[in-house]
């Protein structure tokens, strides 16, 4: 087993958001609900990156920030139509979900 960690952030509605980290290049592994109606819990990868998803009240703060290394910035800058910032560690982007979780995404610099 390797070791992780894997953020949470909290959703108001796990498809939507499921259809918006799409963009970044997730896709959804599984969905959990106790029954029907329920909130979902889903799982979203990107190659070895993996995010949960919560419809749950309290399971993670609205606003939360998370940071993803990607190979290129650019190409996602582009999908969502955001000019790149070049900091002395990385170029990087900012972007906010529907939910208002925030994810600052760079590619490190050489």
């Amino acid at each position: 087993m390797t070791e992780e960690v894997i953020p949470i952030l909290h959703v108001a509605d796990a498809a939507a958001a499921v259809a918006w980290y799409a963009r970044l290049g997730f896709t959804q592994q599984w969905e959990h609900r106790f029954a029907p109606g329920l909130p979902a819990f889903v799982e979203v990868a990107r190659n070895e990156v993996r995010l949960f998803l919560s419809e749950h009240a309290g399971d993670a703060r609205p606003g939360t920030l998370v940071y993803l290394r990607v190979r290129d910035v650019d190409t996602l800058a582009d999908t969502f139509g955001v000019e790149p910032t070049d900091a002395p560690w990385a170029r990087e982007i900012e972007l906010r979900d529907p939910d208002g979780n925030r994810l600052r995404v760079g590619t490190p610099t050489d």
